[in-house]
């Protein structure tokens, strides 16, 4: 009989540690909590003045190439669905500061975003993309994302925003 009451002390005890650690959120899914929001690259803004405001287009240019990302919010990181991302580059048809260079697109619901361009070239001997949050609700971040290759058609940029 003493070997059964220690047996279920201790049972008791287990399931007292494991309510104990569940309701102090030890056995929570860990959380975007203290996300540090996105700094803006150096280079970023070039050539974005003459252009800014670029209209959201469905892509620029004839395609070929894809920039995508996802913009979410500082501190949370809830995405942002409706923001305007400002993209260009130079490109097989055209020049970055070429005002058909530039468009801008909108984050869907998941704060996610996706443009087709021409094929990004080297300029400066590095083959890059511009990007550009500046609609004012949050911090204007500018990013300038280097491709691993002159051959890759694709490129990822993400935006972290705090607000303004």
């Amino acid at each position: 009989m003493t070997a059964s009451i220690l047996d279920r002390r201790k049972l008791l005890a287990a399931g007292g540690s494991f309510v104990a650690m569940g309701t102090s959120g030890l056995l929570l899914p860990a959380s975007a909590q203290g996300l540090a929001p996105t700094v803006s690259m150096s280079g970023g803004a070039n050539n974005y003045a003459a252009h800014k405001g670029a209209p959201i287009v469905p892509r620029i240019g004839k395609g070929g190439f894809v920039m995508s990302g996802t913009v979410r919010r500082a501190g949370d990181g809830a995405p942002l669905s409706g923001q305007r991302i400002q993209i260009w580059a130079h490109t097989v048809e055209g020049r970055e500061e070429d005002a058909r260079s530039h468009g801008a697109t909108l984050t869907d619901k998941n704060g996610a975003f996706r443009l087709e361009m021409p094929q990004i070239i080297p300029i400066f001997g590095q083959p890059h993309g511009h990007l550009a949050y500046d609609s004012g609700e949050f911090k204007t971040v500018f990013l300038r994302p280097i491709m691993k290759s002159a051959k890759d058609t694709s490129l990822e940029a993400h935006f972290v925003l705090q607000p303004a």
